[in-house]
């Protein structure tokens, strides 16, 4: 910037004191270095009684920037004796109507409660609309699923059962291992000091087939599937995918939702099953290593200890949990905004919210057949 457009700021004792600013009083020329603090310290020590002349006729260029620092130096009153460009009239006339900015009384704390209480319940009431309303988008694609299956999205339904199913197989066969030989170990220790070791296939069954083989699966898929179904469609999101999908006339519930729903609803009783299958052999081995039980005897004494009602109770959960996790997930990755800290919070709040989901659902199974399956 040349010298001659620099601020200037000159100060003649008189009498009377008149002060005299020139050149530009922008921003941009203000912003050098340590030219705003010299400039500050000058205007700080100026009088302010009425009878200081003030000069700005010289300045070449203002804006609001080099404005306020009058104002402020001013003591926030236009002096009477100002002499004053025509052109830099309205920015004074701005500041002067804005007036003193005041911040907001702070509420009491009973209505800061009570107002994070009413965003908590709008947020809440909001996603459980969205989610009814996910629900009802789903029955409509089943339908016309159901009326035109040749047009359906087979492929897509095939592929997540591919990525949902079959690689969380060695995982939940993992899980389900350690959980049986855990469980096998600690319920083979409090039988056998009150001579109960023959009861141990019952306690293994009913529990591993009932609940936790259903559970644990349901969890272990929350937390791989659901948070990677929610992740791809916030990408989706944040990259305009759903919005060209829209624009190409593809519905997003009939090719996003509805084969990922389907598919982890046919793949979850199956990795139950699986789950169930793994976690019976890991208590099998540690019941034959603590008590001395041969496979034999468990196998023989199994169908006998666990009814067939709670073989098809834990596949039926399988299914629900299936679908839960699926429109769990696909309604937080429809609700991610397009940028990453939304994706993250997105994802994580799906895997939170459909673990608490099949919890809850698994305490209505077990209310609604409190009696059915126990000999």
């Amino acid at each position: 910037m040349p010298n001659e457009q620099a601020p200037t700021l000159t100060i003649d004792r008189g009498p009377p004191v008149t002060i005299a600013a020139a050149g530009s009083w922008q921003v941009h020329a203000l912003a050098q270095p340590g030219r705003l603090k010299s400039l500050s310290a000058v205007l700080g020590r100026a009088p302010r009684d009425g009878s200081t002349e003030w000069d700005l006729s010289g300045i070449a260029e203002l804006d609001h920037i080099g404005a306020q620092l009058f104002w402020n130096a001013w003591g926030k009153t236009r002096p009477r004796r100002l002499a004053l460009a025509p052109e830099h009239e309205e920015v004074f006339r701005r500041i002067e109507q804005a007036g003193e900015l005041a911040l907001p009384a702070e509420d009491p704390r009973r209505w800061r409660i009570a107002e994070q209480a009413n965003q908590a319940l709008r947020t809440l009431s909001g996603h459980l609309l969205g989610f009814v309303v996910l629900i009802g988008q789903l029955a409509l694609d089943l339908g016309t699923f159901a009326l035109r299956p040749l047009r359906g999205p087979w492929k897509e339904i095939s592929s997540n059962i591919y990525h949902i199913g079959y690689q969380a197989l060695a995982i939940t066969a993992l899980v389900g291992f350690l959980i049986g030989v855990v469980l096998s170990y600690l319920s083979a220790q409090q039988l056998h000091t009150f001579g109960g070791d023959i009861y141990l296939v019952n306690i293994l069954g009913m529990s591993i087939v009932r609940e936790l083989g259903p559970l644990l699966a349901a969890i272990l898929v929350a937390g791989r599937s659901g948070s990677a179904i929610t992740a791809q469609l916030g990408v989706m999101r944040v990259t305009e995918e759903l919005d060209a999908m829209l624009v190409m006339g593809m519905s997003h519930g009939f090719r996003l939702i509805m084969p990922r729903v389907l598919a982890l609803a046919i793949a979850m009783p199956l990795l139950v099953v699986w789950t169930d299958a793994v976690a019976l052999i890991g208590g099998m081995a540690a019941a034959n290593l603590e008590l001395g039980l041969s496979p034999s005897y468990f196998l023989r004494e199994l169908p006998a200890a666990v009814p067939l009602p709670n073989y098809w109770i834990g596949l039926g959960k399988g299914v629900v949990f299936g679908a839960l996790i699926a429109l769990v997930a696909c309604h937080f990755g429809l609700r991610i905004k397009p940028n990453t800290e939304s994706l993250g919070q997105g994802t994580t709040l799906s895997v939170v919210t459909a673990i608490t989901a099949v919890i809850i659902a698994d305490a209505v199974f077990a209310i609604v057949f409190a009696g059915v399956g126990f000999l």
